[in-house]
């Protein structure tokens, strides 16, 4: 992903899977504990995360629906036109 200048925002099971602190690729909230509670700007970090990914969770969540989805065996080329496609399609149907 850093080779092509993409990036990942992510929840916080994907910690530590991007080590680079000066240039991540994959960004995730910021974790409490008993010992460590959050700042106020850590708050708002985690806030604002949850607001770029739910609309991504929502749509994987609409797209376990296309059971189709569960026995597709293709190329990952058409699989990203497919999943474009079914997006559109159950935006309309959320939509209407």
């Amino acid at each position: 992903m850093r080779a092509t200048g993409l990036g990942a925002l992510a929840d916080l099971g994907f910690r530590g899977l991007d080590n680079d602190v000066r240039d991540p690729v994959i960004v995730t909230g910021f974790h409490a504990s008993r010992t460590h509670k959050f700042t106020p700007g850590q708050k708002e970090a985690n806030r604002v995360l949850a607001v770029g990914r739910a609309p991504v969770e929502h749509g994987f969540a609409h797209l376990e629906n296309w059971r189709i989805l569960a026995k597709l065996r293709t190329d990952p080329a058409h699989v990203t036109q497919l999943l474009r496609a079914l997006l559109v399609l159950t935006n309309l149907e959320v939509n209407r």
